[in-house]
């Protein structure tokens, strides 16, 4: 990921300020666009590919797997899209049609899952994530192009990251080529959900998490790992206008040592209660501090975060406290292949005060230029509109390369159809 030092604790090095970043390199070989046959049930038309499959649906509460044969219909037929008011798409859950499910046991490996119809699941009392907290999450999107092709963008880093996550929490985990190809099935089975091109994007949540029971503190017995998706228009209604955040000086999201670092589910639980307190006032979110000093740089509750100051773009280290989110990698990558500088590095409040420009980078944001900073009970704003040109040039830039608009020359997109 961005980097791959873990520190022990935050200790600002007065001579470790400037880390020059060229473009990264994905030494993954990504498995080329493939479909193995998982299919369901439709009253749409599907395009697949030139050959008939059949479909295998898992029961989790039988060994034996139902199997449906499905033909493919001729490879030109365009997909019926869902009864949905496009245009007026927003960032919640949808339900759709299919979502994948695999299991493994404890100090074994993942094998072989399918797709099931989208609905709950059955969960024993006791099972290590209701308990302990045992699981984890990624988020990623799928995009439709004009000419119909679906595409993804950067899977793989997802799979990387979630295998880095669960040795951090004691789980097994897909391979990565496991974790792709899931994410492949359950997009082209929920493909009548993919929004129009420049409507929004298919929102794709893996899950891995302890299922099984366990009562004492132990990891569990059971591992399941999960795929919905939904389709979702901006996270922040304002979309691309500028969001205002407030810095918190009392909670914080993370410590040294802890799991900050890692996508797992407490996480977020544990920003709910700022978050609400600051969307109480009028805030679109909260910035939050190192728990160690207090004075430098962490995240917004579910993005990371940029300064701009002139023709450099800083952001705070990955240091074992935040999360190597995709989405800021990659725009590290797109900001140096534009000519800025870019560091990653301790950032001060003081710095974020004097910034020319402030943005937030995730994958449900892609980028979210910050309007106002209020810290201390003093507010400080961005900009005549909040909107800086840096914030909207690198914008451009990654969603044009995601929805396919732009050549691929990071070799980062993946094409299903």
């Amino acid at each position: 990921m961005e980097s791959g030092a873990m520190f022990a604790g935050l200790h600002p090095n007065p001579n470790h300020h400037h880390h020059l970043l060229g473009p990264s390199r994905s030494t993954v070989k990504l498995l080329p666009p493939i479909f193995t046959g998982k299919r369901h049930l439709c009253h749409y038309p599907l395009k697949l590919p030139n050959q008939s499959h059949s479909a295998c649906f898992s029961n989790n509460n039988s060994k034996n797997a139902n199997t449906l044969q499905v033909d493919s219909p001729p490879s030109n037929v365009v997909p019926e899209l869902a009864d949905i008011d496009w245009d007026n798409l927003g960032f919640g859950l949808t339900s759709t049609d299919y979502m994948y499910i695999m299991k493994c046991s404890q100090g074994e490996y993942f094998s072989k899952g399918g797709l099931q119809r989208f609905g709950n699941i059955e969960l024993s009392p006791s099972a290590g994530i209701l308990n302990y907290g045992q699981g984890l999450f990624e988020g990623l999107k799928a995009y439709r192009k004009y000419d119909g092709n679906i595409l993804l963008f950067r899977p793989e880093e997802n799979a990387l990251r979630l295998r880095m996550g669960a040795e951090r929490m004691c789980m097994p985990s897909p391979t990565v080529e496991q974790f792709v190809v899931a994410v492949k099935e359950t997009v082209l089975a929920n493909e009548r959900w993919i929004p129009p091109p420049g409507k929004g994007s298919l929102y794709i949540r893996p899950l891995l998490m302890g299922s099984g029971a366990v009562l004492g503190l132990a990891p569990a017995p059971e591992y399941t790992f999960l795929i919905y998706v939904s389709p979702v228009g901006n996270y922040f209604k304002e979309g691309l206008a500028p969001i205002h955040l407030i810095v918190e000086t009392e909670m914080h999201r993370a410590t040294p040592g802890g799991t900050g670092g890692i996508k797992t589910i407490g996480n977020y639980a544990a920003v709910l209660k700022a978050q609400s307190a600051a969307k109480a006032k009028g805030f679109s979110d909260v910035l939050y501090l190192d728990s160690v000093h207090k004075r430098y740089l962490e995240e917004v509750s579910s993005c990371n975060v940029f300064v701009v100051k002139g023709n450099v773009i800083s952001t705070p280290a990955i240091k074992g406290t935040i999360l190597p989110g995709i989405t800021r990698k990659s725009i590290i990558d797109v900001a140096v292949s534009q000519g800025y500088q870019v560091e990653e590095r301790f950032v001060t409040v003081d710095e974020l005060l004097d910034a020319d420009e402030v943005f937030c980078t995730g994958t449900a944001v892609v980028i979210s230029p910050v309007g106002s900073i209020t810290y201390l009970g003093k507010r400080v704003t961005y900009g005549s509109d909040g909107v800086g040109l840096v914030s909207q040039q690198l914008y451009s830039a990654l969603t044009s390369l995601q929805m396919g608009l732009t050549e691929d020359k990071m070799n980062w997109i993946v094409e299903l159809k």
